[in-house]
């Protein structure tokens, strides 16, 4: 898996912290990721799901197949999935996400 992503620039404030797709230690990664008929992730990156749906693979250590473990970035931030894309930072989940994780 090489790096195949640009610098986040989506930056939302939530307390007195800045939260990015740079900053936020990845914790939304840890969550099930559903594809829709038009994203387009590498191939081996998707698996079918028991109910028959496609979503992005987890490793062993519940982190999406994605994720780069040294620098807690999407490596395929480019051409990351929809969902992921819409993801509300520093919102709702991703504040849940992050007070599960003590950040």
């Amino acid at each position: 898996m090489s790096p195949a992503h640009t610098t986040p620039v989506a930056t939302v404030t939530s307390g007195n912290a800045k939260i990015t797709c740079a900053s936020c230690k990845a914790c939304c990664c840890r969550l099930e990721v559903i594809l829709m008929g038009d994203d387009a992730v590498p191939a081996g990156y998707s698996e079918t799901d028991r109910w028959g749906g496609e979503v992005m693979k987890r490793l062993d250590d519940g982190w999406c197949i994605a994720l780069d473990r040294r620098t807690l970035l999407c490596s395929i931030y480019a051409s990351r999935p929809g969902v992921c894309r819409d993801y509300p930072a520093g919102e709702g989940d991703c504040l849940v996400e992050r007070a599960k994780a003590s950040l």
